[in-house]
């Protein structure tokens, strides 16, 4: 998903070219795409997304055009990184997100696979994902999206329970999500599921209950996200009015506890802090490009991208980010280039969240004595510490944030 607002930054040239730096160690790199999907049928009332209904469109932008449109970007996207004097490289995983992607017909989404593949290839074995509510999909279209080169779909489930489903505005019955689950087996695609936790009046049992249910369908992939309360969104006008109750950490802790011994208990293991795999294999490779600092290519209105340490961000509103393709210009609205020291910075930040954790030979002095206080502090496994890597103990993934601040102070 894409986050709603952007952040400041330098001025993004019309020609997308990037900086020199963009192109070096680029060949030991991986590459990856992703392309937002800014259609909802329903703005639910967590989500601080970039985001629209067709309702709120308006100004010529339209679900029929957007497949043509993201097609511009991706080959923008070709002409501006060969210029840019990056190697040729194959894609080694696609990762279709929103708002809701199956919302677009099956052969609109095929069709911006298609011209990625065309123009970048995908590497044996690449994972192509596309996130789907439940009840925005059928049979026919996950086979559709099967045969046109998906192999993985991750539904937002989010809950078991009908009223917690209420609080977040979700459209679907719990009884829809097993079904799609089904149909996607059938398919022959990978299913992973994603789950909310700490909604507002949701108790410890109707997490449970969401869990084993979710758990009960066979997932070869879960995600648990805590809810958080974004400014501006419905959920927060009616905490703020007092119609339904705050979120509570204590709470957001106790259940990413149960979660994670659920989980482990069926057979699940995790590899990044709010996610958990079947196998190896069945870990987001999409996600983990991310994570560990590989380059991708965002198309979509308000996509983020990362290339080499330069990273930007486009337009937000579909109108204007068609506009700007169909001129021939790049929709980035801004760009920053990332110098050493805060490339540094988010290795550690986003590094030390996996399982396979952090080699310590990569801290700086200050850091490396920062590890005794986390250990003494339960926070990382000694264990592996003492052999020469930074992983989290489960306390240290509940308080994540703590044991950043320790590394870069």
């Amino acid at each position: 998903m894409t986050p709603s607002a952007l952040p400041l930054g330098d001025p993004a040239p019309a020609d997308g070219i990037l900086p020199a730096q963009a192109a070096v160690g680029a060949a030991g790199r991986k590459f990856s795409l992703y392309a937002h999907i800014p259609f909802c049928a329903v703005r639910c009332g967590y989500c601080d997304f970039n985001t629209y209904t067709a309702t709120e469109l308006g100004g010529g932008a339209s679900q029929d055009a957007y497949a043509q449109t993201a097609v511009r970007e991706v080959e923008f996207a070709a002409r501006a990184l060969a210029a840019s004097g990056l190697p040729e490289r194959k894609l080694s995983t696609v990762f279709f997100g929103g708002g809701t992607p199956t919302l677009l017909a099956p052969g609109d989404l095929t069709a911006i696979l298609g011209a990625a593949v065309e123009h970048w290839g995908l590497e044996e074995g690449a994972e192509v994902t596309t996130e789907a509510n439940p009840d925005s999909v059928t049979r026919e279209s996950l086979q559709e999206l099967a045969r046109g080169g998906f192999t993985r779909v991750s539904f937002g489930m989010q809950s078991a329970v009908p009223h917690v489903l209420k609080v977040l505005d979700r459209t679907h019955s719990p009884e829809r999500v097993p079904q799609a689950v089904e149909w996607a087996r059938e398919a022959g695609l990978q299913v992973s599921l994603d789950l909310i936790y700490g909604t507002p009046g949701e108790s410890m049992a109707d997490w449970e209950t969401s869990m084993r249910t979710a758990l009960s369908y066979g997932p070869d992939h879960v995600s648990a996200y805590s809810l958080i309360v974004e400014e501006g969104t419905k959920l927060a006008a009616q905490i703020r009015r007092g119609q339904v109750p705050n979120i509570d950490d204590d709470d957001h802790a106790a259940k990413y506890e149960l979660a994670d011994a659920l989980f482990q208990e069926a057979g699940l293991s995790w590899y990044e802090v709010s996610n958990w795999a079947r196998t190896p294999d069945d870990a987001c490779r999409h996600n983990l490009a991310y994570w560990r600092g590989d380059d991708w290519w965002g198309i979509g209105p308000g996509a983020h991208s990362h290339v080499g340490g330069v990273r930007w961000w486009n337009v937000k509103h579909p109108t204007a980010y068609a506009n700007r393709l169909e001129n021939g210009e790049s929709p980035a609205a801004g760009r920053e280039t990332l110098d050493g020291a805060t490339r540094a910075m988010e290795r550690i930040m986003l590094t030390s969240r996996l399982s396979e954790g952090l080699p310590l030979d990569t801290l700086g002095p200050a850091a490396r004595k920062a590890v005794a206080g986390l250990i003494a502090g339960e926070l990382v496994d000694p264990a592996k510490a003492f052999h020469g890597t930074l992983v989290l103990t489960l306390k240290g993934r509940l308080l994540g944030d703590a044991v950043t601040r320790a590394l870069l102070d």
